[in-house]
């Protein structure tokens, strides 16, 4: 369905000449909330997120790989210049994914509880790699993002169906957003210009779209009637979004703005996380073999690579053994895929150039990790979903 702009788009003369080709887009897109920085591309969202263009804002920040493990409920830190576990410390019960803050000042750790409304939020402080404090008390945590404004953080409270809209900095509950037909909702990605957030339901394979300015539910977009949507990003020019879906075995190809569906991408089996090269030129997509299904792993598990360009697969990388790549991030450099393992207690360091993998041991069911820092100018949350 299409959407009217409610204010006119208003393009500066220097601007006016990349955007042309996309006018039709933009003037089709939802009105941007103020305050959110453009990208220094208008073209490439990923433009401030290339390898090494870290913020001043990361300054004294350690060079760590933060494993949150969901079932021995506590966080392993990796140095990743010798891959080896050099501390860890206890957390909330079922923490679930270190996110980075839109200030880049603090990796929160989102402590779900199962599901349970006594979740909590875990500060680390990234220039010791320690706690930074006690936990924050919030309802069901599952995941955490900010808004494109750095003003609030959007606690994803799954079992509730619900997004809680906090301080950014005090976790002081400002609003709530229901949105009900969202089952299992989970990961998010944000429009170009900030102005909506697309989030997947897993329990019910939809996504759903939110006007960011105005707190509202736009509408559901139907996928698959028996799939599990995950992990969802955006292409260079935010014109497509890719959704993962783990019972399908690959990405869903969406149109944000008209919210239809354009096609389907197979990847492999259990397609979870998304994630971004840092010359924005291709998709890292990890299928972690899906679940155990009678005490045995259905499918093998790897890493499939997207060129955006042509939307076609261009490299499949398979884990050692199987394996079950799930989340992670790429590293400042962009020359290693962090990913934890899911099913296997470990976390893999895989080469973007070859391939290679290195397993690493850590906790038990480590889930949402992240490396730490990433190029970017601020986050908009999960594991580092940077601008």
């Amino acid at each position: 369905m299409p959407f009217i702009p409610t204010a006119p788009l208003r393009i500066s003369s220097l601007a006016a000449g990349a955007l042309l080709a996309s006018l039709c887009w933009s003037a089709a897109a939802q009105t941007a909330p103020p305050g959110i920085p453009p990208a220094p591309d208008p073209a490439n969202l990923y433009s401030a997120t290339g390898a090494g263009q870290l913020s001043p804002a990361t300054a004294g920040a350690l060079e760590r790989v933060y494993v949150p493990n969901l079932r021995s409920n506590n966080v392993y830190v990796i140095d990743p210049a010798t891959f080896k576990v050099i501390d860890k410390f206890p957390v909330g019960r079922s923490p679930q994914h270190v996110v980075p803050s839109w200030d880049l000042q603090t990796l929160w750790v989102t402590n779900n509880a199962e599901g349970r409304t006594d979740g909590s939020l875990t500060p680390i402080d990234p220039k010791t790699g320690k706690p930074a404090g006690p936990a924050v008390a919030v309802d069901d945590p599952y995941n955490m993002y900010f808004t494109p404004d750095g003003k609030e953080a959007i606690v994803v409270a799954e079992a509730l169906k619900r997004l809680d809209f906090r301080d950014a900095h005090t976790m002081r509950l400002n609003s709530s957003l229901s949105v009900p037909e969202c089952k299992g909702i989970n990961h998010a990605e944000f429009a170009i210009d900030g102005s909506f957030a697309i989030f997947t339901c897993e329990f019910s394979g939809k996504v759903a779209k939110i006007d960011l300015a105005q707190r509202k539910v736009l509408g559901y977009l139907q996928l698959s009637a028996r799939g599990m949507p995950q992990d969802v990003r955006s292409a260079p020019d935010g014109k497509t979004f890719y959704v993962a879906d783990m019972m399908a075995g690959g990405v869903h190809v969406i149109d944000p703005v008209a919210f239809t569906k354009t096609g389907f991408i197979e990847a492999g089996v259990g397609t979870h996380g998304l994630y971004p090269s840092r010359d924005g030129k291709q998709l890292y997509i990890t299928n972690r073999g899906s679940t155990m299904v009678h005490g045995k792993r259905k499918g093998k598990g790897g890493v499939s690579v997207l060129d955006f360009a042509t939307q076609k697969i261009v490299a499949t990388w398979p884990i050692p053994g199987g394996g079950s790549p799930d989340m992670g991030n790429v590293s400042a450099d962009g020359k290693t895929l962090w990913l934890s393992g899911r099913y296997d207690d470990v976390v893999y360091a895989i080469d973007t150039t070859s391939g290679a993998v290195k397993s690493i041991p850590v906790g038990a069911e480590p889930h949402g990790m992240t490396i730490w820092p990433q190029p970017g100018r601020y986050s908009l949350g999960h594991t580092g979903n940077m601008r």
